[in-house]
């Protein structure tokens, strides 16, 4: 459905008892997102959040879209996959045969409701345009400091509006936005974004860069700003699609854009393409790592304008699970459908676990026809859109349900001869990935969990291996050892490592010692971890090891001298150094609040109304801490 503002969406959130109204005072600054860190972690996302007294005038949505339930309330339908399968639909009937005229004729509701979704460009002021600010002061608006080390305030919910001045067409994109003065912020949108081309085009021009940054109104903009389009597909005319109904845009007062007429706020403005950059961060970013400083464009704001009622939507992003997994399973499984009907048929399904945050882990089902299928699927997906900065790719095929783990890491360990069927390769990776050895450029990993057919190799199933550690031996042995976990209960040969690096070369040197010493024998795969990290946590084992490898180098094999194919991959997931593995780049530190917003946060819980009290996410995540603040210092 059509959400006509956003405090339609509020009612309708608190109608389905999804919202908490907290009257309590609460700080912009950390608060505000140490109480919504609580809450989104809490049991299926918790609730949404309105905080009712900000210090400002307008009050601040938080963890709108954090459920899956919610979710489907801000797309309008029961399940996510509603809306894949509508799209499925479309194309069925669009590239059907017509053989007769009565065929054609079908077609014609089909293509009216299309245009109906089109977006439209009405005549005079918009709601969003009720308050006219040509004096704009952005320290009016309640905008978050999120994280202790964060370089200030940021905008964190921006739907950036910009046109190519070559074409003409519109880019919606979602670009987070340091505040540095009342009307200057920075724009970090990454060299792959389409703003980011944009940008390039206008300084060959040598012209300034007419931006507009809109903030609420329907809750499927804020959606459709996120989503991975193609290029030069209007993200109004998805939003269009979703709600089912097209978006009017109105004219901005300052320049040439147009902007959804019931927007809460727009930031008209323009960036200076021959202007200086600014050193914008860092910002406690959705890796659940620190991005660091880095050099970006200037946001110069010459008007805001807003609606009287205005509502200041926000989100924090950081050590997942946050707001954005439940974002990222609505484009997850909306987008399945394209990628299956426009590139690859054979997909069956596929999931982002929260804990891969987006990139970093991807799980494909295929249905596998012949022999490198499996291959065929990763250097396609990997050649595709946003898909291009995916670092661990996972295929599997028979009738393994890739949204349930435990079935996928079983289906991994039998299907899986970690000599033969992992596969690495090279390419572009998310800017905020901190572990590739140079920027924005890494490698991937794929794994080919398939059946194999007897061209490809003999299907090793590890679970009949008698895989074998001894861990006593190994701690007393090797000191730098914390702790040892394996899986021989559950019959699966997976060990995890935890080491205090101290030398060169310490994780490949001390498998070699451990493999030499006969203590682990016949296990698939071995990950080595730094040994702040707990290891009763999976979850949050397999999220530092994402984060934290570059796969080419990270990857290694150490095979027994009596049978070279019976060990198999070695993962080393440790922070890399300069002194101990050579590496040049700065590391971040996780991102965690301080001992005295907690301490705040805690004493004001009982007047915040939100039940039960929940301790900090903080606390269990400050043992994983190195010392310095956003950059972690070396040892």
């Amino acid at each position: 459905m059509a959400f006509k503002n956003i405090q339609q969406f509020i009612s309708a959130l608190e109608k389905e008892g999804e919202l908490i109204r907290i009257k309590e005072f609460v700080s912009p600054e950390l608060e505000i997102a140490e109480v919504t860190d609580r809450i989104s972690k809490s049991d299926k996302g918790g609730k949404a959040l309105l905080f009712e007294n900000t210090g400002k005038e307008f009050p601040v949505l938080m963890n709108a879209m954090g459920s899956y339930k919610r979710m489907c309330i801000t797309l309008g339908v029961n399940d996510l996959d509603e809306t894949g399968k509508q799209m499925e639909d479309i194309f069925k009937q669009l590239a059907s045969p017509k053989e007769s005229f009565t065929d054609k004729l079908k077609v014609l509701p089909m293509l009216s409701n299309i245009a109906s979704w089109m977006p439209k460009v009405i005549k005079g002021k918009g709601e969003c345009q009720q308050v006219i600010n040509m004096e704009p002061d952005l320290s009016k608006i309640p905008v978050l400091k999120c994280w202790v080390h964060d370089g200030g305030p940021f905008i964190t919910l921006p739907v950036v509006n910009t046109k190519d001045p070559v074409t003409g067409m519109r880019n919606v994109g979602m670009y987070r936005m340091q505040v540095f003065t009342e009307n200057m912020t920075g724009m970090h949108w990454h060299l792959h974004k389409n703003s980011a081309r944009h940008y390039h085009e206008y300084k060959k021009l040598n012209q300034r860069m007419p931006v507009s940054v809109v903030l609420g109104g329907d809750p499927v903009y804020t959606y459709s700003a996120t989503a991975p389009l193609p290029d030069n597909v209007d993200e109004y005319m998805l939003a269009g699609f979703l709600r089912k109904e097209k978006v009017k845009l109105v004219k901005c007062i300052t320049n040439d854009l147009e902007v959804p007429y019931d927007a809460d706020f727009v930031i008209e403005g323009y960036v200076d393409p021959n202007e200086e950059l600014i050193c914008e961060g860092p910002f406690g970013d959705h890796t659940g790592y620190y991005s660091l400083q880095d050099n970006y464009p200037r946001f110069h704001v010459t008007c805001i304008t807003h609606r009287k009622d205005a509502v200041y939507p926000a989100t924090i992003v950081g050590i997942p699970p946050q707001e954005d997994a439940y974002i990222g399973k609505a484009t997850e499984r909306i987008f399945l459908t394209p990628i299956r009907m426009a590139m690859l048929p054979e997909i069956i399904d596929m999931d982002m676990p929260a804990e891969g945050v987006f990139h970093n882990i991807v799980i494909v089902k295929i249905n596998k026809e012949y022999p490198g299928h499996a291959n065929k699927v990763m250097n396609a997906m990997w050649g595709a859109g946003q898909m291009m900065f995916n670092k661990v790719l996972i295929v599997m095929d028979g009738d393994v349900d890739i949204h349930n783990y435990n079935d996928v890491f079983k289906a991994i360990i039998k299907n899986v001869n970690s000599n033969e069927d992992v596969y690495f390769s090279k390419g572009p990776v998310d800017v905020l990935d901190h572990s590739s050895k140079r920027f924005a450029f890494g490698s991937k990993l794929g794994i080919d969990a398939t059946n194999k057919s007897k061209e490809e190799t003999f299907n090793v199933d590890n679970s009949t291996i008698t895989s074998f550690i001894n861990i006593n031996k190994i701690k007393e042995m090797f000191p730098e050892v914390k702790d040892v976990k394996d899986f021989n209960d559950v019959n699966l040969p997976l060990a995890i490592i935890t080491i205090k690096k101290d030398r060169k070369n310490h994780t490949r040197k001390l498998a070699n010692d451990i493999v030499g010493e006969g203590l682990l024998t016949n296990f698939a795969f071995v990950l080595f971890m730094d040994d702040n990290i707990p290891l009763y946590n999976m979850k949050d084992v397999i999220w530092m090891a994402a984060n934290n490898i570059d796969p080419e180098r990270d990857c290694f094999y150490i095979n027994n001298k009596e049978d070279e194919k019976q060990n198999g991959l070695f993962v080393d997931g440790t922070r890399k150094t300069k002194l101990y593995d050579g590496f040049t780049r700065d590391w971040p530190n996780i991102v965690v609040v301080d001992d005295v917003t907690i301490a705040s946060i805690d004493k004001k819980w009982d007047k915040l109304g939100l039940g039960t009290f929940i301790p900090s996410p903080s606390l269990k995540y400050k043992p994983l801490l190195f010392k310095g603040g956003a950059v972690a210092e070396e040892d």
